[in-house]
């Protein structure tokens, strides 16, 4: 393999990173902007072109919005002059499809799409789904598993010797050894699988900029090793190692010593190691000899085999890597696998607004392909007439893959930005009537928020600054967003804005202002929110806080509602089976719902995605949330019967899970619940099957999908603005 490139080469060391649209254009530039990126030849011959420079091979319908990846991509890469096209939802089974575009002169980048394709294809219960919302129709089947690794075979077999980048959230959670849900077991890095030359991560614009350029110059991929957000395989030199265990000893080991301790004050900070260090000495003895140079120094993680072996091993390199997340100080790791050394540069340093607003102000048609026709993506008809006005979430939920994914820096647009997209899509989005159906992102209500000091930003290594409770230098002022709703209210054309975002409502009580604008403007009769559980225990292990957030949140929401006169209700999410949940826990949680009147119809169920800190908690019975030497254990449910029985208190006013609820509760010693009256949670009494009961999982004709029991039912077929949230 060839040596690594010099730091000034790249963007490893880079301080201040160049910017996303500081490059000179490419010469293809003169070709001008495509209507659509094109998918055929005969599209490419239309704009004039003998070829590709970039060819995108995507796992989901080519939509030309800016809430899809590969056009997101392919429409910056044509910012920079390059010709893009587009292979979307190829057909594995036939090689030509590959070969439809021609053999690209830069790079060939493949992604699953949106989507985890294992996630879009199977339920929590391993279950195969019916449908996929990114596929025209809906259908199924028209994107293999492990997306990214079978897209990648095919076009290493149809273009031997060009080089290969993966890249989206499925290649982006599978950089390193994971645990996969699907196949039970320890996969190694997707690197490996794919052969792939190069893996970008996270948010990859900066990354896909400058590797396009580079390669464009006459750079060989294989001397492309110092851009940050990437991943790929290389040797080790001219880096100081440092063992992973020095930072967070994985077993009964001296007490972690904290290499990135600045200042005394942070000798007992939670953001160092996740807990205070038992003694002050290792830290004393760190001060008085010299830390390696954080720009030269990798950290050895256990190797794959070792994690595979070990649940401890893997617990422990999962809490590494969330560590080393911050961009503002991260350093890059590396995990052997086999003979070859898997490499993670450091993450990508995030977009300003400037860049932002002029990522989103490309030209985007904002509608499918033509090719497509009349028929309709579910995804793209949820999204059509949304806009996202930020990246990122500094939540930190356990099982969530956002951080991971888009890191916990807020990136934002500005006023001027995000107003002139909901003019474009009232000027020229077919459909339009007047309602934009969200403003948000990953969190409705996190725009501009940020840390108060850059310096303690750049320094922490808290994986939230919401929990356990709200950080002291984070700002949590709303009034920037309720401008935003308040301006964008008043463009000639716009009915009404929702918010279909997820909304922290812990965040949201810091600004009653912003809940009063929310439920007086922006809600459509019921508004979905996710305090996801109301037991200590699991809100601990998801690093979500206490259900009295929720409950001055609703106090807020419905008092602001009334003063509007209108009757608005919240709708409640919550997660069966997510680790840390006990049957005890599950109990509670059904108790709270029959005392607040709530009977969901769709629950969700724990699904461990690659990654997240709550599928090594799964994994290994272990806490990576705490110094993995503590051994803390973590109750972890398993097997379809349990995962069946915490997903049936969810819904324990389904006369199908009766049976199992009143087992459960004799065996839990609780039979006095079983019973009649408003303190029992099920009758002693199970009806018979009529043609009124649709079975499990499932609610009588004529009762809301999700439905408050201070509401009437809807007539059976009717459509209501309810719904919305």
């Amino acid at each position: 393999m060839s040596t690594p490139t010099t730091p000034d080469a790249g963007t490893h060391n880079r301080a201040t990173p160049r910017g996303l649209f500081s490059y000179r254009p490419y010469w293809a530039r003169r070709f001008g902007v495509a209507p659509v990126l094109p998918t055929t030849r005969a599209e490419m011959d239309a704009l004039g072109w003998d070829s590709c420079d970039v060819i995108l091979v995507t796992g989901d319908a080519y939509v030309d919005h800016p809430s899809f990846g590969m056009a997101l991509i392919g429409r910056l890469l044509e910012a920079h002059g390059f010709r893009v096209g587009i292979l979307d939802q190829p057909d594995v089974r036939n090689p030509e499809s590959f070969l439809a575009l021609g053999k690209p002169n830069l790079f060939l980048g493949v992604t699953a799409g949106n989507m985890d394709s294992m996630v879009n294809r199977y339920t929590s219960d391993k279950k195969i789904r019916s449908d996929d919302a990114y596929t025209p129709g809906a259908e199924a089947g028209l994107r293999p598993d492990r997306a990214v690794t079978v897209y990648a075979a095919c076009a290493r077999k149809a273009f031997p010797g060009t080089p290969l980048v993966i890249g989206g959230i499925e290649a982006s959670l599978r950089r390193i050894a994971h645990y996969d849900y699907w196949a039970d077991r320890v996969h190694r890095s997707v690197l490996i699988d794919t052969k792939a030359d190069l893996l970008i991560y996270g948010n990859a614009e900066r990354a896909i900029v400058e590797l396009a350029h580079r390669l464009a110059a006459g750079t060989f991929i294989a001397d492309i090793r110092d851009l940050r957000g990437t991943a790929h395989v290389r040797p080790l030199r001219d880096f100081t190692e440092i063992d992973s265990t020095t930072i967070d000893a994985p077993g009964k080991l001296a007490p972690p010593v904290d290499p990135y301790a600045m200042s005394p004050e942070r000798d007992t900070a939670a953001c160092a190691t996740g807990e205070a260090p038992s003694s002050p000495g290792p830290l004393v003895q760190l001060r008085a000899r010299k830390a390696p140079d954080r720009a030269s120094s990798v950290i050895r993680m256990p190797s794959f085999e070792q994690v595979a072996a070990d649940p401890a091993l893997y617990a422990h390199a999962s809490r590494i890597l969330h560590l080393e997340s911050n961009p503002g100080n991260a350093r890059a790791l590396v995990q052997r696998h086999g003979k070859y050394d898997v490499w993670l540069n450091p993450p990508p340093i995030p977009l300003t607004t400037e860049e932002m607003d002029t990522l989103y102000d490309l030209p985007f048609s904002r509608v499918p392909h033509p090719r497509h026709g009349d028929a309709k993506i579910p995804a793209y008809e949820m999204i059509k007439f949304s806009v996202t006005i930020l990246r990122g979430c500094f939540g930190g939920c356990s099982f969530c893959s956002i951080t991971e994914h888009e890191g916990r820096v807020i990136q934002s647009r500005s006023e001027k930005s995000i107003l002139g997209e909901i003019e474009r899509i009232r000027d020229t989005t077919p459909g339009f009537t007047g309602n934009i159906s969200d403003l948000g992102g990953p969190t409705a209500n996190m725009y501009r928020l940020a840390c108060k000091s850059r310096t303690i930003e750049a320094a922490c290594r808290k994986p939230s600054c919401v929990y356990p409770d709200i950080c002291d230098n984070l700002g949590t002022d709303h009034a920037p967003l309720v401008s935003l709703y308040r301006k964008a209210r008043a463009i000639k054309g716009v009915k009404r804005i929702f918010i279909a975002s997820g909304v922290r409502y812990d965040l949201a009580v810091r600004s009653p202002e912003w809940i009063k604008e929310l439920a007086q403007h922006h809600t459509g009769g019921y508004l979905k929110i996710a305090p996801e559980h109301t037991e200590d225990g699991p809100l601990a292990h998801m690093m979500k806080p206490g259900i009295g957030a929720y409950d001055r949140f609703k106090a807020l929401f419905d008092r602001y509602s009334a003063e509007a006169g209108k009757e608005q209700y919240l709708i409640p999410y919550f997660i069966a089976g997510h680790p840390g949940t006990t049957d005890e826990d599950m109990l509670n949680l059904a108790l709270w719902l029959k005392r607040n009147g709530f009977r969901p119809d769709q629950v969700q169920a724990f699904l461990p995605g690659p990654m997240a800190s709550a599928t090594a908690m799964y994994h290994t019975g272990l806490n990576p949330l705490k110094s993995i030497k503590a051994r803390e254990p973590v109750h972890v449910v398993k097997g379809l019967e349990r995962r069946r029985l915490h997903k049936a208190f969810l819904r324990y006013h389904d006369p199908a899970n009766w049976p199992v609820l009143r087992e459960a509760l004799q065996r839990m010693g609780r039979t006095d619940l079983i019973g009649g009256g408003k303190d029992k949670l099920v009758p002693a009494w199970q009806p018979a099957p009529h043609a009124g009961v649709r079975g499990r999982g499932r609610m009588q004709p004529g009762v809301a999908l999700t439905q408050h029991t201070g509401l009437p039912p809807l007539p059976h077929g009717a459509k209501s603005r309810r719904g919305r949230r």
